[in-house]
């Protein structure tokens, strides 16, 4: 499955110039860089945006490609789109139960995790746009890949049902205990400042160690999400756009449902299982090939599904996220 981008040189950029705006946008205009408490409501409204901005771009683009390519064109490609967004957007969520417990462990203050989080969507359009590029070239000089994607969707996602229940022991992180080792470190967070000058000597605080746990979060979550969507499509503007719509909404949708994570404990399940159905989509691909449209469905019957019934079964238990002592 090899597709020809109808996408051009001024399409990208225009793309490209909306993303940089929405962030100068939050940064310079709505206080994105200032130390900030997000409340529900303002974190709603931003969810309600991103997912607003996304179906709306789902419908300019079957709007220029029915009036360009045909119609029939033009339903595949939005489909397209949209499965990536659901798949990208319901497997970042994943992702959101990981920054749950950074921000945890670390006891980051509430009104000190929206700048970091906002670096952290910096880091992973910029790493999940390395990826993609390097994706599509992959799949372009070698189909076979795809196969190998596949397989290892299906273990990931079994991986995950398997460990859905155990949670990751930050002290035992390779990459924490040797920044702990090899760089001075603050006790305390000062602030917003990822580092600071103590007696002319140059300190990280833990408001770093929180950035790079963010980041590196970011790019595991990368490694599953991407070789996810190449099951829908291989048009890279596809990948990309829908990747960067669900990268964007992620950081409101962790401030919406963040006390909530407790209550949504078989979301990982749901997850998980979506993994391993996009994995056997990609396998069985010589001798079956499943419409878009049914890709989009099962998906989102599983992630639907998931969430009713973690309602349905949990005991409200909010996670106070920064509740617990965190160390530097």
């Amino acid at each position: 499955m090899q597709d020809i981008s109808f996408a051009t040189g001024p399409m990208w950029a225009g793309f490209i110039a909306f993303v940089v705006a929405m962030l100068a946008l939050d940064l310079f205009v709505l206080g994105g860089n200032k130390a900030h408490r997000v409340s529900v409501k303002e974190a709603g409204a931003w969810v309600a945006t991103w997912v607003t901005l996304a179906l709306a771009f789902g419908a300019l683009l079957w709007w220029y490609l029915d009036g360009s390519l045909g119609r029939e064109i033009a339903n595949r490609k939005a489909l397209e789109f949209l499965t990536g967004y659901l798949i990208e957007q319901s497997l970042s969520v994943d992702n959101m139960f990981v920054f749950v417990m950074i921000f945890t462990y670390f006891a980051v203050p509430p009104e000190l995790q929206r700048r970091v989080l906002l670096y952290g969507v910096l880091g992973a359009i910029v790493m999940r746009a390395g990826m993609i590029l390097a994706g599509v070239w992959l799949v372009k000089e070698f189909a076979w890949i795809l196969y190998v994607f596949g397989a290892f969707l299906v273990l990931t996602g079994i991986k995950m049902l398997v460990f859905a229940d155990k949670q990751p022991d930050l002290d035992s992180n390779p990459l924490l205990r040797w920044l702990r080792g090899h760089m001075r470190i603050t006790p305390d967070f000062h602030g917003q400042s990822f580092f600071v000058r103590q007696q002319g000597l140059l300190y990280a605080t833990p408001m770093f160690l929180v950035l790079v746990m963010i980041e590196l979060s970011d790019l595991v979550f990368a490694v599953d999400s991407i070789p996810a969507i190449f099951a829908v499509t291989t048009d890279p503007f596809i990948v990309f756009t829908s990747n960067i719509f669900a990268i964007m909404g992620l950081r409101a949708l962790y401030f919406l449902l963040a006390d909530m994570a407790g209550r949504f404990h078989l979301l990982k399940y749901g997850l998980a299982i979506v993994l391993v159905f996009i994995g056997g989509k990609m396998l069985v691909m010589p001798w079956f090939h499943m419409p878009v449209q049914w890709s989009l469905a099962v998906v989102g019957t599983i992630i639907a599904m998931s969430v009713l019934l973690s309602l349905k079964l949990s005991t409200p238990k909010p996670v106070v996220v920064g509740a617990t002592d965190g160390r530097a």
